[in-house]
């Protein structure tokens, strides 16, 4: 029986190359390619589709561990695996917390890639061995951010204010600040520049 695979990712060379690898094996197809993370919620909606294969990056307001919420929100829902270039802590977590059955990196092998596409289509949980061992000490570290802290911290590195933060994500003004001094707890602190360069020191967000 046939996984049937839904593309999304905004590069259209990089879908296609994905594309003739798995449709070298016969019993994967591709059934359908997205460019943004919408089209990715859509087509896996309307498409009969086993497995998304997503990527955490698109143009527009709506991101890769999103869509995957939404996706995996919906009645039999297709599963996840992630394909990406990001690896930081903050990006895995939010993934997995979306619902996602796998992460993989863009550098993967070729059988790497097509091992955890069967995987995950088959409800196992797909990590690449580098994600597994970040994810693993992410859980059990004490630094660990929360998906919401590393956001906030995210937008703080990007030169955003408290209120600004608190209007990006629908928080109080005091609920950003007490993110804050969790953070700077966490990660043993005391200043937003500090916080940042740790945390990116530690993989938990974005370097600049």
């Amino acid at each position: 029986m046939s996984i049937r695979v839904l593309l999304a990712d905004d590069h259209p060379v990089v879908r296609a190359g994905i594309r003739a690898l798995l449709e070298a094996e016969p019993d994967l197809v591709v059934a359908g390619e997205a460019g943004t993370a919408a089209e990715a919620v859509a087509l896996a909606a309307s498409a009969d589709v086993d497995l998304v294969l997503m990527d955490l990056q698109f143009p527009g307001d709506l991101q890769g561990a999103a869509a995957t919420r939404r996706i995996r929100s919906t009645p039999a829902a297709p599963r996840v695996l992630v394909l990406t270039n990001y690896d930081t802590d903050a990006d895995i977590l939010g993934a997995i917390e979306a619902g996602a059955s796998g992460y993989l990196l863009k550098d993967a092998p070729p059988d790497e890639l097509i091992a955890a596409v069967r995987a995950a289509a088959a409800g196992d949980t797909a990590l690449a061995p580098s994600v597994s061992t970040r994810l693993r000490a992410a859980r059990d570290g004490d630094h660990r951010l929360t998906a919401r802290e590393a956001e906030v911290l995210s937008l703080v590195a990007g030169g955003r204010s408290n209120r600004d933060i608190g209007r990006e994500l629908f928080l109080s003004e005091a609920t950003v600040k007490s993110h804050l001094v969790h953070i700077f707890a966490k990660l043993g602190v005391g200043s937003r520049t500090a916080a940042v360069a740790r945390a990116r020191e530690l993989g938990q967000i974005r370097g600049g």
